[in-house]
């Protein structure tokens, strides 16, 4: 990893990094307030080390220590603008004050609230007004303005919406009903989006945090490097390599492109690929982490909360739709290389498989151990907890830097704490918006609303629902997206007669896109950073390289197999099915095969490889035999030009 490092530095990234450094929202802060904040979030990592292992009395415990301690902090490590992110003002210690004490109060009288049969007082209710407007506040802070101001029009529409005529208008509720379902219930700030943050996030965004800080990110990195450097085009296949293996980690698009794109992205631009293609693959690769078994990030463990399905079902209906995603990048960059003739790595960049397994191939374990827990019938923090602990008893086995292991496991817990904050934040703010939805019934209003419009046609409300979840996805988390969409949409499409499983895929696949998608392309804008090229550019260019994320969601609808459900012979056929009809988008988005392809040419890739992908012979025969028309013409023509 450390002649990876020095040849990224080679290649011109330093600056570029520094920029993006400089553009981050949160403050350096140091002396008392450093440390406060620090030895706070490391007994929050701790607190969640141990509810893995033994337990914890009540849900509601969990989720009311988990949030006063991250709404506490936000307050002093993300600035209320932009002038003040220098220094902690009086107005920041309100604000802290104020999150405290509304999360202190919560969990000293939930208990007497639940015994009561949800009476409130008056101090509970001021209160409760006070936790709502810190939410909206931590919300505009850590995670923008737009998911903040979504959250204040669902709770207008929760005060005022008795004033709307027709079907979208509700029966009149009180400030004290309000307030108390948002507040002193399960309902809505401490509802099912905060028990997932709270439960499985922190512990997985831990895991991943332990695994990088003992070295297993630079394993990836380095495997991905050995295994793709020798072919044409290696350090774009690299990338996509070891985005797909650090998405088991993270599960977070950003995150992805900052930690393997600062060596990636530099690689691909000293082998010949154009900044706008190099922050495009590495945005494209890097946002798949988040459909990228078995994290998958936060909206997965969402998805197993509403739905019921157990995390290792939808971690192997996610396998194809997944592997379908990177493959298409992995031929995408490959095809790349090829038309603007990219050659091979320098070979004394590349280190052997053998030699980097033989140095960190350890770090494997808990991540395998991870994987066999959950497959076993483990609950996920199960396996999650004692993955953490495999991590920490392998290193001491194996490493030889043991002295290290408590400055590596605290700042790990320190790092794993602070990332998951601005997450933490999302879920409270989409705990208001499914709060209001629940309480008002607009879902059910929703979802009728959409049969009507779709007029039931199913193709219809998987558009409709597609561009739902790539606008809501430009300004909120994918966390967010998928809550508000899976409350709102999904009902309509299951009442439509899909699967339910398909329904949730289809929306949380389409959220997790959105950070390639035009305007708002989050993840691209931090690869463009690195790359040092046009922002906008390379969202376009990352649009079309991911051209495959906006198609396999219907296909995986129409084709249950693709998500591992059916015969075997079906699933086998379905699979190489999609590999031939990946192969061919990808080479309709690249315009070439053995040659350029010509406009028509590119039609009917495009058209063939859709239609293998379907599920019915009917379809796939009318495919296999666009597909043949462009292999002849492509063949052909190669063959006149040799």
């Amino acid at each position: 990893m450390a002649l990876f490092k020095k040849k990224a530095q080679e290649a011109g990234s330093g600056q570029n990094l520094q920029a993006l450094d400089d553009s981050k929202k949160t403050r350096d802060l140091t002396g008392l307030y450093s440390k406060c904040i620090s030895v706070a979030l490391i007994v929050l990592g701790i607190y969640h080390l141990y509810v893995s292992f033994f337990g914890v009395s009540s849900s509601m415990q969990l989720r009311g220590f988990h949030w006063t301690i991250l709404s506490t902090v936000v307050f002093f490590m993300y600035p209320a603008f932009k002038k003040s992110i220098r220094k902690v003002t009086a107005l920041d210690f309100v604000w802290a004050a104020a999150a405290c004490a509304c999360g202190v109060y919560i969990l000293l009288n939930w208990e007497r609230i639940a015994i009561s049969g949800g009476v409130v007082n008056q101090v509970d209710i001021i209160f409760g007004c006070i936790a709502v407007l810190v939410v909206l506040e931590v919300t505009r802070r850590a995670v923008g303005p737009v998911l903040a101001l979504v959250a204040l029009v669902f709770l207008l529409y929760a005060f005022f919406g008795h004033y709307i005529p027709g079907t979208l208008g509700h029966r009149r509720y009180s400030l004290e009903r309000i307030i108390k379902f948002m507040y002193t219930g399960t309902e809505g700030i401490f509802g099912a989006a905060m028990n997932v943050s709270a439960n499985y996030v922190a512990l997985f965004v831990l895991f991943g945090s332990l695994l990088e800080k003992f070295g297993g990110g630079e394993l990836f990195v380095d495997l991905a490097y050995s295994l793709t450097g020798k072919m044409r085009g290696g350090p774009a296949k690299a990338a996509v390599v070891s985005s797909a293996l650090m998405g088991t980690m993270s599960g977070s698009a950003v995150a992805n492109v900052v930690t393997t794109g600062a060596f990636t992205i530099p690689l691909m631009k000293k082998n010949g690929y154009k900044p706008v293609v190099a922050g495009a693959v590495e945005a494209v690769a890097s946002t798949g982490g988040q459909i990228m078994p078995p994290v998958m990030g936060a909206a997965a463990f969402l998805m197993a909360e509403i739905t019921g399905i157990s995390y290792s079902k939808i971690m192997i209906a996610a396998l194809v739709p997944a592997f379908m995603y990177f493959y298409a990048i992995f031929m995408v960059v490959h095809l790349e290389a090829l038309r603007e003739n990219i050659g091979v790595a320098d070979a004394s960049e590349i280190q052997t498989i053998g030699a980097i397994l033989k140095r960190g191939g350890y770090l494997l374990l808990p991540l395998i151990l991870l994987i066999v827990l959950i497959f076993s019938g483990y609950s996920a923090i199960f396996a999650c907890g004692y993955s953490i602990a495999g991590i920490l008893i392998i290193d001491l086995i194996f490493s030889k830097e043991r002295k290290k292991i408590l400055d590596k496991f605290l700042s790990a817990l320190l790092k794993g704490m602070k990332s998951i904050v601005s997450i933490a934040c999302a879920c409270a703010a989409a705990g208001i918006i499914c709060g209001v939805i629940s309480l008002t019934g607009v879902g059910t209003k929703f979802s009728s609303l959409m049969l009507s419009v779709a007029n039931n046609s199913t193709f219809l409300a998987l558009l409709m629902t597609m561009f739902a979840s790539l606008i809501l996805g430009c300004g909120l988390p994918t966390t967010a997206a998928y809550m508000v969409l899976a409350t709102l949409a999904v009902p309509a499409l299951t009442k439509m007669g899909l699967p339910l499983l398909a329904s949730h895929l289809f929306v949380l696949y389409f959220g997790s896109i959105s950070t390639i998608t035009p305007p708002v392309a989050l993840s691209a804008y931090a690869g463009a950073a690195i790359a040092g090229a046009n922002p906008n550019k390379v969202g376009y260019k990352a649009f079309s390289f991911g051209i495959v994320a906006f198609i396999a969601p219907f296909m995986f609808v129409y084709n249950p197999a693709l998500l591992m459900n059916g015969a075997a012979v079906e699933i086998i056929i379905s699979v190489i099915t999609a590999v031939i009809g990946t192969l061919m988008v990808a080479i309709a988005v690249q315009g070439y095969m053995k040659t350029n392809l010509g406009a028509f040419e590119r039609m009917l890739s495009f058209v063939g490889g859709c239609c293998v992908m379907l599920s019915g012979w009917t379809f796939n025969l009318v495919g296999l035999a666009m597909i043949a028309v462009v292999v002849a013409l492509q063949f052909t023509r190669a063959k006149k030009a040799a």
